[in-house]
């Protein structure tokens, strides 16, 4: 039977799986016992594309002890109707709905979606906050926080599907007097940008200290597009920005979001999949500077499935983060895969 031809997603930033070229490969599970929080994966069913529990169940059971995830914003099942601020609290529903139907047991032992983090508009202003309510009420105590994606290039070939977003949202005036409604709800934000945005991320980092930030995707260091074939110059400039970051002692880093063409490796395009070590060497450095410079109680690995997904399976993403982390203690180990997670996204595990 003939392979299907790796396709890049509708964004742009990364290719749709392929189970039957992710098939190909296949490893033993290193270190598997080690329990896992997976703190970042999507569930959707569009555009021909569907990951719900079942599939992502089947990639837990490819042999990580994971033992439970976060579900993050991806504008999955928003109401159809209503009031179009109120809209994202659809997918919470979903979200939780799913979380209940992982608690039964019948799609394993990982607690899928034990916590959620959805979206708000935050340029709604003081408007947030209602919406906000409204999350924290449909989530059944599983709501953690809202991520508000700021993702913007000049570049088409880098913004992808966030070509229409506004220039410089993070400094908006408006959408930080939405963001001023999450702490006092004790609420996160995850932060969700390319590199050269990171200067903007920090001034409002700085300025809400006492508010929870989550920045996603090591902070989405760009190869494609105008930063194609500057991979030595692009790192420089993004490591400068991510040890600017750490200093804003309320940002945590999530360490994935590597397997997207966004950083530009052909992984998806190669006649075989990547081997946990092939995976190892490409993100080796990036993981291990922000590592080096949140330390590991800030940092925690993400599977960013189905995204990362287009470009190497869940045993092969989880192998290439515990080959990476064999160099650290145990104490450390268990802040990358589990403890910081739980911590950031206050999930109670047994």
């Amino acid at each position: 039977m003939a392979l299907s031809i790796a396709p890049a997603s509708r964004s742009g930033l990364y290719a749709d799986p392929r189970e039957d070229w992710l098939a190909l490969h296949s490893e033993e599970i290193l270190d598997p016992a080690r329990p896992i929080v997976d703190p970042h994966h999507h569930l959707w069913d569009r555009g021909g594309q569907r990951y719900l529990i079942e599939e992502m169940a089947a990639d837990i059971a490819s042999g990580h002890n994971i033992v439970a995830t976060v579900y993050v914003d991806c504008r999955s099942m928003y109401r159809a109707d209503g009031p179009e601020a109120f809209r994202p609290v659809g997918e919470v529903e979903f979200a939780n709905g799913v979380a209940a139907v992982s608690a039964s047991g019948a799609y394993g032992k990982a607690r899928i979606c034990a916590g959620i983090v959805s979206h708000v508009n935050l340029l709604l202003g003081e408007g947030a906050r209602a919406v906000l309510e409204a999350e924290i009420a449909a989530g059944n105590g599983r709501f953690r926080g809202i991520r508000h994606s700021s993702a913007w290039d000049a570049d088409p070939d880098v913004a992808g599907m966030y070509a229409t977003r506004p220039k410089g949202l993070l400094l908006d005036t408006g959408f930080r007097k939405g963001f001023a409604c999450l702490a006092p709800l004790d609420l996160s934000f995850d932060a969700w940008l390319f590199h050269p945005q990171l200067g903007e991320f920090i001034d409002l980092a700085r300025a809400f200290p006492d508010t929870r930030i989550i920045l996603d995707h090591c902070g989405g260091p760009v190869g494609i597009g105008s930063y194609a074939g500057r991979r030595e110059e692009i790192f420089a400039a993004w490591k400068a920005a991510i040890h600017e970051v750490a200093k804003c002692p309320n940002v945590q880093v999530k360490l994935g979001g590597l397997a997207m063409r966004l950083l530009g490796y052909d992984f998806h395009a190669r006649p075989k999949p990547p081997s946990s070590e092939d995976a190892t060497s490409a993100w080796r450095p990036y993981i291990e500077t922000c590592i080096d410079a949140f330390g590991p109680q800030r940092c925690m690995f993400e599977s960013n499935f189905p995204p990362d997904k287009g470009q190497c399976s869940y045993q092969v993403i989880f192998n290439a983060f515990k080959r990476i982390a064999a160099q650290y203690s145990e104490a450390e180990k268990t802040a990358l895969f589990a403890g910081t997670a739980a911590r950031v996204y206050r999930l109670e595990l047994s």
